[in-house]
Parts: structure tokens; sequence; C-alpha cells
């Protein structure tokens, strides 16, 4: 089992977005999907109640008071991270995933937390080793704008590449209210979209087999 953590020092910066299109990334793909929801206000927990049982299955894990165990054969487990980084129950969930993704908003008040964040995470030792990735997403971008290019400049002072920039479209918000992700579309409806998750996901297939 490969398990992906989705976190971040800040709330509100589309955590939930990334986790739960993920996870359809993977169930769509054919593997034994579980998305768990360590965050106390359970926003992966009311989409998965959302989602139709006509959908690639993706399977609940409420981790909200703590974690519990996961099913035997599952291929990719999902994890949707509270906010923040120095409580114990982040702390673990740092320590214990096998790969980390970071979403970054482009505002100015998210670099403090995002460079908090980085601090903790790369003074764990698998990170330094490169055994653990890191992969930092820029979300809600809106191209050839100002709050865009001050984000890039930002990420590039970071030291962690950027695997890939989500536009700031109102198709995640419709498809969420469904209990459904950007992989569950028809070709014609995620036409556009899908390539911006595309870097994503390849990244960790590819880690995958690397490992």
């Amino acid at each position: 089992m490969i398990s992906v953590l989705v976190a971040h020092a800040k709330g509100g910066c589309g955590k939930t977005t990334i986790a739960t299109n993920l996870a359809t990334a993977f169930a769509n793909a054919g593997l034994r999907t579980g998305l768990a929801d360590a965050d106390r206000q359970g926003s992966s927990l009311k989409w998965l109640k959302l989602r139709p049982d006509s959908a690639a299955p993706i399977e609940t894990l409420d981790w909200r008071k703590g974690r519990v165990d996961v099913p035997k054969k599952m291929a990719r487990l999902v994890i949707d991270a509270g906010a923040g980084v120095d409580s114990e129950r982040v702390r673990a969930l740092l320590k214990d995933a096998d790969m980390i993704i970071m979403p970054v908003l482009p505002s100015v008040f998210d670099e403090a937390a995002t460079k908090r964040f980085l601090k903790r995470v790369d003074e764990l030792k698998p990170v330094q080793s490169g055994r653990k990735p890191v992969m930092v997403v820029a979300n809600r971008v809106r191209a050839n704008t100002r709050a865009a290019k001050e984000l890039d400049e930002f990420l590039g002072s970071l030291g962690h590449d950027v695997v890939t920039r989500l536009g700031d479209r109102a198709i995640y918000q419709d498809v969420a209210r469904q209990g459904l992700g950007i992989f569950d579309l028809p070709p014609s409806r995620r036409a556009g979209v899908i390539n911006d998750w595309l870097p994503m996901v390849r990244r960790v297939e590819d880690w995958v087999v690397q490992g």
C-alpha cells in the first residue's frame, strides 16, 4: 500500500479538493483506494457520503479521533490532514505517510505558514534522504496574473519542485457537490482540466515503480 498525505499548516488551502480528486484518480484506475479524513471538520467524510454507488468505489476511513486500521490489500490510501504542523497527530501523519503533497495558494498570508510547515517536513530523515517525496502544488492559480507571478517567485525560493499548478475553476465545486471528482467525469467534461492533475498522479505512480 502507498499512502499519500495531503497536508499544510494552514486551513483553507484546498487540501480536501486535492485529496478527493486524487482518490478518484486512483479509484478510476482500478486500484483499491481508501480516503482517510484526519481533519476535525470532516469535509472528506461529507464528500464520501455524497458519492453515488455508480462511481468508482472509495473506502471511507474516519481518522478524526486517531488512526484506525487500514483494510488489507488496500493499494492507495489518501489522507486528508487537518491544518497544523506542531500537533502530535500531524507529526505522526507526516512520519508515517509514504509521500506528502502540500497545496499552496497565491496569497502572501500563506507564505509564513508554508515556510513553517516545510521546515518541519524537511527535518524528517526520509525527506532529507529522498525516500519520502514532497510534492508542492500551486493551487487556485489564475494564469497571467500578478498573484500567479508572485506565487511562482515564492515557490521558487522553497527548495522543492512544484509538481503542478491547478487552475482556479468552478468545476471543482460543481463535482464536489455530487460526491465526484475530475476523474469521474467523461472526457468531454474534464477536457482542459485533467492535464493539471496528470503530473501529480504520474509522480506518485513513478515513485511506486522506482521504489
